[in-house]
């Protein structure tokens, strides 16, 4: 079960299996034609943020502001903790199976918190991973065309 905050103002539950039967199309990279009750939908993905699960997403020429938390992260909102306050991150996991398309940083780099560290293509979708901390890179543990599993050692910092 996902919960999914529009505008910071509407929520919605979605299931996992109402997602997998939804009619949905990449006609560029990016860009998606969406079909819903008969209704065609085009919408755009105009700016990810993976570490943070939000999204900034253009339907019909509207753009929306997206969240979204799986099961995890509400159980610990639920326990009023904020994600990331309890523990300094000190690797990079894959959140998902899928392809390095490109790594922006090398070891030794010293990153700010936010700066894009690699490119993980899954599912057609360009997912950029930022950095979650200031920190200096300790290793790279994969290459760029490298297919990875979820949850496989991307990158560590010192």
């Amino acid at each position: 079960m996902y919960k999914i905050k529009v505008n910071a103002t509407h929520t919605f539950e979605v299931t996992k299996d109402s997602m997998e039967t939804l009619d949905v199309a990449e006609t560029s990279t990016n860009h998606y034609h969406i079909l819903q009750d008969n209704t065609s939908v085009k919408a755009e993905i105009l700016q990810t943020d993976f570490n943070k699960k939000t999204y900034s997403i253009k339907v019909n020429n509207n753009t929306y502001d997206v969240s979204i938390n799986d099961i995890l992260d509400q159980q610990i909102e639920a326990l009023g903790f904020e994600i990331g306050a309890l523990r300094q991150v000190n690797d990079i996991k894959a959140p998902m199976p899928g392809l390095i398309l490109e790594i922006t940083v090398k070891v030794g780099d010293e990153v700010k918190e936010d700066d894009t560290l690699l490119i993980l293509e899954a599912m057609k979708m360009e997912n950029v991973i930022h950095s979650p901390r200031d920190g200096v890179i300790k290793s790279i543990q994969v290459n760029e065309r490298e297919t990875v599993d979820k949850n496989s050692l991307l990158i560590e910092f010192e």
